[in-house]
């Protein structure tokens, strides 16, 4: 259960953050979109051509490998639009779970954080 009183970060510093988050997620964005293009699925001439078994299997693998990294993308920009929202809250950077303020070091790494340390090895015994 999540305290009540929380601390949060001063605004000096929860400015950057909140700018890093905005253009990752654009990044993100920008990324995915480029990938659609690379997907050889979404490519209308594919209806109607007769490829050869190598071809459709080459197709089918990189269809395969966008889709996948595609998936990362939009857990990721999750992620990143769940801290932003706790930024707005002004509930960035308190663990969800026991209400503790996550430390520095592991908001750095990765800043959409929403559990400290123990409890995310909790959650993963």
């Amino acid at each position: 259960m999540a305290q009540k009183n929380l601390i949060q970060f001063p605004l000096q510093i929860l400015k950057p953050i909140k700018n890093f988050l905005t253009r990752e997620e654009s990044r993100l964005r920008k990324t995915k979109a480029d990938l659609t293009k690379e997907d050889p699925f979404t490519d209308v001439a594919r209806v109607a051509d007769n490829a050869a078994v190598d071809t459709d299997a080459a197709e089918q693998e990189s269809h395969a490998r966008v889709s996948a990294i595609k998936k990362e993308i939009d857990r990721r920009l999750i992620q990143i639009r769940q801290a932003l929202t706790r930024l707005k809250l002004g509930k960035y950077g308190n663990c969800e779970k026991c209400g503790r303020m996550i430390s520095t070091d592991r908001l750095m790494v990765r800043p959409e954080a929403t559990t400290c340390i123990n409890c995310e090895k909790k959650k993963n015994q």
